[in-house]
Parts: structure tokens; sequence; C-alpha cells
């Protein structure tokens, strides 16, 4: 008997949690096998506790999801960004699409919809600064970052969509490969376009986002686009996005799948 209450004194008390360690065991775990491996059962067996133990830390496993997210930026350094605000603008859109290009866990984790990582913050910062710069209004600034961060997010999802398409070709059938001659009198240019899709749909990011600044930035300038400014070709982004779709719809999914929500 003596022993035996020995052998289970050894045991000692379960280890002192805190966030911190919660915080970084959970980004460890979506860093080497995805977000969906993440779950409160999971997390709690890897700092050796249970999982009623973490909820005294965290609210659920989208809030340790998106804590998963702070202090990510501090890591990445800030690009040299150009004094002219256009080009500025075009600069820090296509930084943002390459750091995040680079992360493609931290899409799932922005689908819950919410920003942690209040690191992140300056590259909104300088993109309205730049837009009013430009002559947009405040309020055409804040629709201005919207617009670009809607493309660059929505072009992530769609780059993960054809991946995923590659790595199971025989899963489903999609666009174009749904297409017949059947289908020429009622969709006749996609029909036609259908056979040289995957080269017609690949895009320089950084030319697409000068497109869509010089088009927000006319309405600060009337009708007519604003004049290009020397030094946007060096901006940061990739060269081509190698097929992430482009026709609302029929490039791609135009969705990525949500972390798992159950614990």
């Amino acid at each position: 008997m003596a022993e035996g209450v020995k052998k289970k004194r050894s045991a000692g008390r379960p280890r002192r949690l805190d966030p911190e360690t919660i915080v970084a065991t959970a980004r460890r775990v979506i860093e080497e096998e995805g977000v969906d491996a993440v779950s409160m059962r999971r997390i709690a067996k890897e700092v050796g506790s249970t999982p009623m133990a973490l909820y005294h830390y965290v609210r659920d496993k989208d809030e340790l999801l998106l804590l998963t997210l702070a202090g990510v930026s501090a890591a990445i350094p800030r690009p040299e960004l150009p004094v002219d605000p256009r080009a500025r603008l075009i600069a820090v859109s296509a930084h943002m699409h390459g750091v995040l290009g680079r992360m493609p866990w931290v899409l799932k984790v922005l689908a819950l919809g919410d920003l942690t990582d209040k690191q992140a913050l300056w590259m909104a910062e300088e993109i309205l600064d730049s837009a009013m710069a430009c002559g947009l209004s405040p309020a055409q600034a804040v629709h201005a970052y919207r617009t670009i961060w809607h493309f660059v997010y929505g072009d992530l999802v769609f780059r993960a969509a054809m991946a995923r398409r590659r790595e199971e070709p025989e899963r489903r059938r999609y666009f174009p490969a749904m297409l017949t001659e059947d289908d020429r009198a009622e969709l006749p240019h996609l029909t036609a376009l259908a056979p040289r899709w995957d080269e017609l749909q690949e895009y320089d990011v950084t030319e697409q986002l000068s497109a869509i600044v010089d088009g927000l930035l006319s309405r600060a300038h009337g009708a007519a686009a604003p004049d290009r400014a020397e030094g946007t070709d060096g901006a940061e982004g990739p060269d081509r996005t190698g097929g992430t779709g482009g026709t609302g719809g029929t490039g791609g999914t135009g969705e990525i799948d949500a972390p798992d929500r159950r614990a």
C-alpha cells in the first residue's frame, strides 16, 4: 500500500498552464498539420492538460485560432515603400498579397471574420494614408481598402482551391471540363475559350492591383485614371497567379474551407 501511495504522489500536479503556451502550441500544430488539426482536445493533450482546463484561458476553438494570429506580422520585415502615394498604395497591397500567400493557414483563420494581430494594421493604415494622399475622401479610402482586401483575399482563396483540384484531378468535374459543344449556343465565349482557359487566366498580380488602384483613384480625378508613376514595377508580389480563376465563379469555387468549429 505504501508503495502504491508513493507511486501516486510521484505523478505530481498537472503542469501549470498559461495563455502564451496554449497559443504557441496551437500555432505549432497549425503550421505543422494545418488548421483542421486544431481542437481543444488536441491542444490539451499537447500541453499535458485537459480540455476543460483550457476553457479557463480561451472561450472556444474560434478564439484560440484567432489568438494564433497575434504577433505573426512582427516576424515579417516591412518593405521599403515608394514615396509616391499611388506607387506606395500598390506596393503595400502587393506586399499584403505576398505575405498571405506564404502563410496559407492564415486565410482559414481569417475566414472567421476577425483580426487579432494589431501589428498587421500598419498595412491598412498605409493604404488609407496613400489613398487619401491621392485625393480620395476618407470614406472613399476605406472603400478602396476593402476593395483591395477583397481582391487579395479572393485571389488567394481561388489559388488554394486550384491547388486542391490539382491534387485530386479526378475528384469532381470543374469548369472548363464540364463544358461541351452542346453549350456553345448558350455560352459561346466560355465554350470557345475553354481549351485555353488555363493559359488565359494567368495574370500578374501587381499589374492587376495597378488596374484596380487606377480605377479606384479615378473617383478622385474624374473619369480618367491617374497617370502612372515611376517605381511601381518594383512592388513585391508573385509574378503569375498560376490559375486563380477570375470570371466571377467559373475559375474556382470562390470558397475556402472554414476551420472546423467543433472542439
